[in-house]
């Protein structure tokens, strides 16, 4: 069930379509944002006036869209399902609570705890700018810490399918324990969201709420979106990838981790920060070992 990203409190759904009988909760057509005078108010109770009509109006047959309001803060439930997706990358960089409850319980979350397409087309591209700042971080080393690997002097095809499975092992070795030690300490399945006593008048059930493995998994994939910072180098060259900018942007995705984890499974900033620095202290030991095997294990 969708929740509002203010005060987290359940609500039925996150917008409704007027004069139409198409109706969702998770995600709207674009609204557009006109600056004609609102209609006069004839909105219900828990609803704010009717927007303008969408761009696509044969996204939504015609009708108009009308955002929900909170019942307990009076605020939009969800402004994001209106902002397009530069918007929402900004706000996650500036690591906004907001746009991560969006994005883990209101778009990509589901019930089936299987990942959302989208999440799988992240990880990979998550993966392959991984391959490339860990490739970088490596081949910038001094030369006597590398030449007693075989790995450099490998076809060009040969280093980077060893770096993609490096790197998609250290991947999964996050993951796996991120996810056992969540669900070893219980979090995430804290049986209601704070001050929900009157859940129901909302139409919305009582059951707990738990976050599942593959929930997990799309909160740190959400939370490692800086790691497309490299992108910018198609534009600006910077000599120094492997050294400074690696490590700013491995920091920068740990804060966002902790961030993403504490809202998913609803813990303080001390268990989401002990659990994500377990994670990459996993994370760090495979690649070591792994690494220290072909004689590069100072490299990491």
């Amino acid at each position: 069930m969708p929740i509002c990203i203010e005060c987290r409190y359940p609500v039925s759904r996150l917008y409704h379509v007027l004069h139409s009988g198409n109706t969702g909760s998770r995600k709207p057509p674009p609204i557009n944002r006109s600056t004609k005078p609102t209609p006069p108010n004839t909105a219900k109770k828990g609803e704010l006036p009717a927007r303008s009509k969408p761009k696509s109006a044969a996204a939504v047959s015609g009708g108009e869209v009308r955002l929900t309001q909170c019942p307990r803060c009076k605020r939009f439930a969800d402004k994001y399902v209106e902002h397009d997706y530069i918007v929402l990358f900004i706000d996650l960089v500036l690591v906004k609570p907001q746009v991560y409850r969006h994005l883990l319980f209101n778009r990509l979350g589901r019930d089936d705890d299987e990942l959302d397409p989208s999440i799988t087309r992240l990880g990979t591209l998550l993966l392959l700018f991984d391959v490339y700042l860990t490739w970088s971080r490596i081949e910038t080393q001094l030369p006597h810490m590398i030449t007693s690997s075989p790995i450099p002097q490998l076809p060009i095809l040969l280093q980077y399918a060893f770096y993609l499975l490096l790197c998609a092992t250290m991947t999964i070795a996050q993951h796996l324990t991120v996810r056992w030690l969540a669900r070893v300490a219980g979090l995430g399945a804290r049986g209601q969201v704070e001050g929900d006593d009157s859940r129901q008048e909302d139409g919305g059930d009582d059951g707990p709420v738990r976050s599942t493995p593959n929930g997990i998994s799309t909160a740190l994939f959400v939370g490692s979106c800086m790691k497309l910072f490299p992108i910018l180098m198609v534009v600006w060259r910077y000599d120094d990838v492997g050294g400074s900018v690696g490590r700013g942007v491995e920091w920068a995705v740990g804060l966002q981790n902790v961030e993403a984890l504490r809202i998913l499974l609803e813990c303080g900033y001390l268990g989401a920060a002990s659990v994500v620095g377990a994670g990459w202290m996993a994370r760090w030991a495979v690649g070591r070992l792994t690494l220290g095997f072909v004689g590069l294990g100072e490299c990491l």
